[in-house]
């Protein structure tokens, strides 16, 4: 049998390895997906450091890797002719639920307790050809660049983050300028915010985050964030916070931001319990409203993500600040942790 390029974590430790792996043949509902561009996200470098988090859930040997786009190359022998075929241009829903729980069933499979995550629960996608259930393929418009396709995945990390809340007319505090963050910031002006204010310890993602649209960017290091932001919005708190970064400093400091009443999108994870926070005070007596939210709404935010890209109200190409070939895959991953990007698209077989 044939074999491919593929990254993966061969076992308990930091790091990656590029190995040859045999092309694996779909099952009976799954296609063979030939990849064309990946993407990188922070969970796959939380699973190259080997934090606490992938220690406690990655089972190695395990190709790594979930966001990606590319064309169906072969399908499985139940794949019924009304569903995605050889030859169409696809991305992937990550989020591989199971259909018949209660969650499922009530239309939130986004929170289905038995997901298993592409690359991290299965072999995933930093590879020349991957195999995915059939309903998880997204058919992409022919004209969508590979690499603009390949991040849609977690697009719909930020889509599904701005649109739990109404936008209309709201001041947004956006904490965290990592690619969500980033992406976050046109699809709110999208959505009808007013004033969009961000927050990052990063320089290079501050600078970004200007030039994706943000009014004001500030550096809690450098910048009175409160003074300065409050300035923004004409002395008065934010209606909406969306916290993308799961630091709890930039958690607690857009709660104290946030006006009575407001609403918080939570998307960030934090690196482990809360101490000392003030539940009572920056929610309870605030009547703060928080939304939580996990991957993407099934399949309602991939209709909004279709619908925002075929407008041409969001564009995603300034986000995407690096390049490489899969070869170059350890490259690509130090350059995301090291703060100073924006997304990075991988290509298999160069």
């Amino acid at each position: 049998m044939s074999t491919m390029q593929a990254v993966a974590k061969m076992q308990a430790g930091p790091g990656f390895e590029l190995i040859r792996e045999e092309i694996p043949p779909p099952g009976p509902r799954e296609v063979l997906v030939k990849v064309t561009a990946t993407s990188i996200c922070g969970t796959d470098v939380h699973i190259y450091n080997w934090d606490k988090w992938s220690q406690g859930r990655i089972k190695p040997p395990l190709i790594v890797g979930h966001e990606f786009t590319g064309e169906i190359v072969e399908v499985g022998a139940q794949v019924r002719a009304n569903e995605p075929q050889v030859g169409d241009y696809v991305s992937a829903e990550s989020h591989i639920v199971c259909g018949v729980c209660q969650q499922c069933k009530l239309g939130q499979g986004h929170v289905c307790p038995n997901t298993r995550i592409i690359g991290v629960d299965t072999n995933g996608c930093y590879a020349e050809y991957i195999t995915i259930p059939v309903e998880n393929a997204w058919k992409n418009p022919p004209q969508m660049a590979p690499q603009v396709a390949s991040l849609q995945e977690n697009f719909g990390n930020a889509v599904h983050t701005v649109s739990a809340v109404d936008m209309r007319g709201k001041t947004v505090l956006i904490t965290g300028c990592g690619p969500a963050g980033l992406m976050s910031i046109p699809v709110a002006r999208a959505f009808g915010a007013e004033i969009i204010v961000t927050t990052d310890l990063s320089p290079y993602r501050l600078d970004l985050a200007r030039k994706v649209g943000a009014d004001l960017a500030l550096n809690p290091r450098e910048d009175d964030v409160a003074r300065r932001a409050q300035d923004a919005v004409r002395g008065k708190s934010f209606d909406v916070l969306l916290e993308m970064s799961g630091a709890p400093a930039a958690l607690i400091q857009g709660l104290h931001l946030l006006k009575p009443g407001g609403e918080a999108s939570l998307l960030g994870l934090a690196p482990d319990t809360l101490d000392n926070f003030d539940m009572n005070n920056l929610v309870i007596m605030k009547g703060i409203t928080l939304h939580g939210i996990a991957g993407r709404r099934l399949w309602e935010t991939w209709y909004q993500m279709r619908a925002l890209l075929a407008a041409k109200v969001v564009d995603l190409t300034p986000i995407i600040t690096h390049e490489f070939p899969l070869s170059r895959w350890h490259e690509a991953v130090e350059t995301m942790a090291s703060g100073e990007s924006g997304k990075i698209v991988m290509y298999p077989g160069e």
